[in-house]
């Protein structure tokens, strides 16, 4: 029998500038990369947080993450990133809990474009 659980998917990525266009790139990007690394269906999807720095406003998020095929039924949020001194500029981070059988330690986290940085140890090149 399997056992399914709430797992959790964390990733992040940059964008050069303040437009809807430079953001829902970005946000497309990156959850295609998690989708793609992970196998998950957006009906696999408990609900998924967005988190933008400061400097980010020309677009939530969320709005660019449902028009994705499948996602405009998703709980999804929008919230602003502490501002930490010194921190990465123009970044959107996005953590998705997802009802999938597969081991957290299995789950593939990404860090794209200059948010790599953030976490070196989980870089993973694709084939």
């Amino acid at each position: 029998m399997v056992e399914w659980q709430v797992r959790g998917v964390r990733g992040a990525t940059t964008v050069t500038e303040n437009t809807e266009a430079a953001m829902s790139d970005a946000v497309h990007e990156l959850i295609a990369e998690l989708e793609a690394h992970n196998l998950f269906r957006p009906e696999d999807i408990v609900c998924a947080f967005f988190t933008v720095t400061d400097d980010l406003d020309a677009i939530f998020p969320a709005a660019a993450a449902r028009k994705r095929p499948g996602w405009d039924h998703v709980p999804l949020i929008d919230v602003q990133q502490m501002n930490v001194k010194g921190s990465l500029k123009r970044c959107i981070r996005i953590l998705i809990q997802i009802n999938t059988s597969v081991d957290q330690s299995a789950i593939v986290h990404r860090y794209l474009r200059q948010a790599q940085i953030l976490r070196p140890d989980l870089d993973v090149q694709m084939s």
